[in-house]
């Protein structure tokens, strides 16, 4: 039989574990393997710099780090699956940042909302987007495009409706009147091997993924979507300086997780991601590839996506753009 007071004293010892719960869960974090879900299909920005970080997170936090593409629905498949994954700190989402935070402006019947059901543990890297085009193109500058744009049809590929590079395209011809004709893709994969296959003539997509078939020739590059010059291709001007002035756009590559997840945890995911990115090897092989590491607190995550949400909610609705 149980006594009054040992009943007291089990309460008691069982109110005060509940109590040292997510404290005692942050201290012994991580103790099993980390999945980290990509919401696109290989190959593409977030896969790469998965790819280039997930062994040494794995070293940093000495568990095994799985990473899991899941594309499907611009992102939103693997991003919802993420939200609702338990907040235990094992289930984190690489993706980009500027395309989530476009979702909720664009899907009516979106099954979760990034901005409760995920919080920011850290920016990785940033891509400008390239204006490229197939070599075929007659046109060798953003004013020639525009110009030829409204002569003829150019297939635009877009690397999935209501996609980052997709309302940059749209805000992109919004300022300099160009017309494109927009082809859907479900990622920017397939859209970068059609335009090279010319079966589309105009693309915009990160430079980490596009870069590559420029070097070899196999698109034609215009412009860069970021606000100054980059020294890797120093030579090639940004669209701001081809008449799109005050454009500027690109992949923000970053790192969210569980709305619930505890802040200790979080922190030590931002540390752990951070001592990755900034490995100089790392460092190196993206900034040979066109990105650049841009780190950020879990709190300053949080801002850039709530400020990319309110910027980019404004082209959407002027472009009229709404998906189910």
């Amino acid at each position: 039989m149980i006594t009054r007071a040992r009943f007291l004293y089990t309460a008691l010892a069982l109110a005060a574990s509940a109590a040292l719960s997510p404290a005692q869960a942050a201290d012994a974090w991580p103790s099993k393997p980390i999945r980290l879900v990509v919401p696109y299909p290989p190959g593409g920005s977030s896969d790469i710099i998965a790819r280039s970080i997930g062994q040494l997170i794995s070293q940093e936090l000495k568990q095994p780090v799985v990473i899991d593409n899941k594309p499907g629905a611009n992102g939103n498949l693997g991003a919802e699956l993420v939200a609702r994954a338990q907040p235990d700190g094992y289930t984190w989402l690489l993706c980009d940042l500027g395309a989530l935070a476009i979702s909720p402006s664009i899907y009516t019947k979106l099954a979760f909302d990034p901005s409760k059901d995920l919080r920011g543990a850290a920016m990785l890297a940033y891509s400008p987007h390239m204006l490229v085009v197939h070599p075929s193109v007659p046109a060798n500058n953003l004013q020639e495009l525009v110009a030829l744009s409204k002569k003829q049809d150019l297939n635009f590929a877009v690397t999935a409706t209501g996609s980052a590079p997709h309302l940059a395209g749209v805000e992109l011809a919004r300022i300099t009147g160009a017309k494109w004709v927009y082809v859907p893709y479900k990622g920017g994969v397939q859209s970068v091997q059609d335009t090279v296959a010319g079966q589309t003539q105009v693309l915009m997509n990160g430079m980490l993924a596009t870069y590559p078939q420029v070097q070899s020739g196999k698109l034609k590059l215009l412009g860069i979507s970021k606000e100054s010059r980059m020294p890797l291709i120093a030579d090639v001007p940004t669209l701001a300086e081809q008449g799109a002035k005050g454009f500027a756009s690109g992949t923000w590559q970053g790192v969210v997780l569980p709305a619930k997840t505890p802040d200790a945890v979080i922190q030590r995911v931002n540390q752990a991601l951070l001592a990755a990115i900034r490995t100089p090897d790392v460092r190196a092989r993206l900034t040979g590839q066109g990105a650049e590491v841009v780190t950020m607190t879990p709190a300053q995550t949080d801002q850039f996506f709530n400020a990319e949400r309110q910027r980019w909610r404004t082209v959407v609705q002027s472009a009229n753009l709404q998906l189910d």
